[in-house]
């Protein structure tokens, strides 16, 4: 993993700013064999989203508690589905909101993919938390036809190319 401690500072100088010096997301992309189907994983700091679901949506997001699990679905979905998409062969492909987990200090939300064929190329743009920091960093993993390949987007960069 790739760390950079002297990172600049939030864009947020609020609570989330002095609960972890670390701004960080990570992403698997896995395609199914099987299905064809991209079966994706995101894990982020809950704190920082929460954080970023409350200010964007006007809420107050809490993502531990099992009781507010279903009303948070609906802003996490919206949250993802907008700041993570995907194209194969510099085809947009449509993601499914599945769901999402606690997993200690982080949240971990899963989307899919319909089935896709034959990618030669994956073009990931990704946004995630660069509305709430100038710092993130943004990593991915990526295994298409059993080839597995990784990087990163740090802030501002939104776009990455992969090829198969």
């Amino acid at each position: 993993m790739f760390f950079n401690l002297n990172a600049e500072a939030p864009l947020n100088k609020g609570a989330a700013a002095l609960r972890h010096p670390l701004h960080l997301s990570s992403t698997e992309i896995n395609q199914n064999i099987k299905t064809g189907r991209l079966e994706i994983s995101c894990r982020i700091f809950t704190d920082d989203f929460e954080d970023i679901l409350s200010r964007n949506y006007k809420i107050k997001a809490d993502l531990i508690k099992p009781v507010r699990h279903k009303d948070m679905d609906a802003v996490v979905g919206k949250y993802l589905l907008a700041h993570l998409q995907l194209a194969a062969n510099a085809t947009n492909i449509k993601l499914n909101y599945i769901g999402y987990e606690n997993d200690n200090e982080a949240v971990i939300v899963y989307l899919e993919s319909e089935p896709v064929k034959n990618i030669r190329s994956l073009e990931t743009s990704s946004t995630i938390l660069y509305d709430l920091f100038n710092d993130q960093v943004n990593i991915f993993h990526i295994t298409c036809q059993g080839k597995r390949k990784s990087a990163k987007l740090d802030y501002p960069s939104k776009k990455l190319l992969t090829t198969f």
